[in-house]
């Protein structure tokens, strides 16, 4: 399991198995009109795999420049997140 770890392939399958998660919930909303569309999980789940990327980086020393760039990316992804899901007011 160390082994898994430390060369980033742990991160690779949670990478794929949130890929698979999101692909099943668009189908779902496609098919059954419930649950929420791929693209308004896109920004949360973008969020999460910048940050599951930032760690692989990190786990696999690669530069101090990825880690860096999937973590703002993580945040830009968030902050996008967040401007989807704030009420509107109407006028």
């Amino acid at each position: 399991m160390a082994e898994w770890m430390s060369d980033g392939r742990l991160i690779d399958l949670i990478v794929v198995l949130v890929l698979i998660e999101w692909l099943a919930f668009a189908a779902w909303h496609r098919h059954t009109g419930k649950g929420l569309s791929g693209g308004k999980l896109l920004p949360n789940l973008a969020a999460g795999l910048c940050l599951m990327l930032a760690l692989r980086a990190a786990l696999t020393d690669a530069s101090w420049m990825w880690v860096a760039l999937f973590v703002a990316l993580s945040g830009v992804a968030h902050v996008a997140d967040l401007w989807c899901r704030w009420p509107r007011r109407s006028v």
